[in-house]
């Protein structure tokens, strides 16, 4: 017995997603349908993460995801082993700019180019280059790594 066709009779009475996701959940439960379970309980997670990304700027505090957490954590822990795969120091061109370190501290603090721009009074096409040239002089391939960057060289910190 399933709860599934209950859920999705509450779909139409009941306002916003989560019923209509506790719908899908118990359907692929009931079905054993492990793809469609890993699919919703992302999207449970995801909206997990908004709700938390909403407090976290009524608070006005800094906000990461479950998985941007994640991969702070599993770099700190292996820079605590010794296996460190972004570099601690910038890999050509020597130390960052003023300005370099402006841009990754407003990028690891979750901006987005056109916030980062708007911040620093420069074009969005500027900050994405800055983007651009400061991950190519770190050797790092996404936001994410950049954060990293700037969490374990101290630009930012994470409470």
């Amino acid at each position: 017995r399933t709860s599934a066709p209950r859920l999705h009779e509450l779909e139409s009475i009941v306002e916003g997603p989560r019923v209509g996701l506790a719908s899908r959940f118990a359907a692929a439960l009931h079905d054993g349908d492990a793809t469609e379970l890993s699919s919703v309980s992302e999207e449970f997670e995801r909206m997990g993460d908004l709700v938390a990304a909403v407090e976290a700027l009524q608070r006005q505090s800094t906000f990461f995801t479950t998985r941007v957490s994640q991969m702070v954590l599993d770099g700190f822990l292996r820079r605590e082993n010794g296996d460190i795969g972004v570099p601690e120091e910038p890999a050509e061109d020597g130390p960052l700019t003023t300005r370099e370190r402006e841009v990754i501290q407003l990028l690891a603090e979750g901006k987005t180019s056109k916030e980062v721009a708007v911040t620093l009074n420069l074009s969005v096409k500027t900050a994405e280059t800055h983007r651009t040239n400061l991950m190519r002089k770190l050797g790092l391939h996404s936001v994410a790594d950049l954060t990293l960057y700037a969490v374990r060289n101290g630009i930012v910190q994470v409470f």
